[in-house]
């Protein structure tokens, strides 16, 4: 396979929109009312750049 093949994976862009989905589901629990709601959608958010970062790198590999 080549890299334009490589880079043009489903699964690249697949992961992407999983981080996406983790992302904004931190942002809603930003609004949620309950004790540790804010603790949590900043863990999420992380989690979801951390996901979409590697998506990424993998891209440009």
């Amino acid at each position: 396979m080549n890299q334009t093949e490589e880079a043009n994976s489903e699964s690249h862009y697949l992961l992407i929109v999983v981080a996406i989905i983790i992302g904004v589901t931190g942002v809603f629990l930003r609004f949620a009312d309950f004790h540790y709601s804010s603790i949590i959608a900043n863990i999420l958010l992380i989690i979801g750049v951390g996901i979409a970062l590697k998506a990424i790198f993998a891209i440009l590999k």
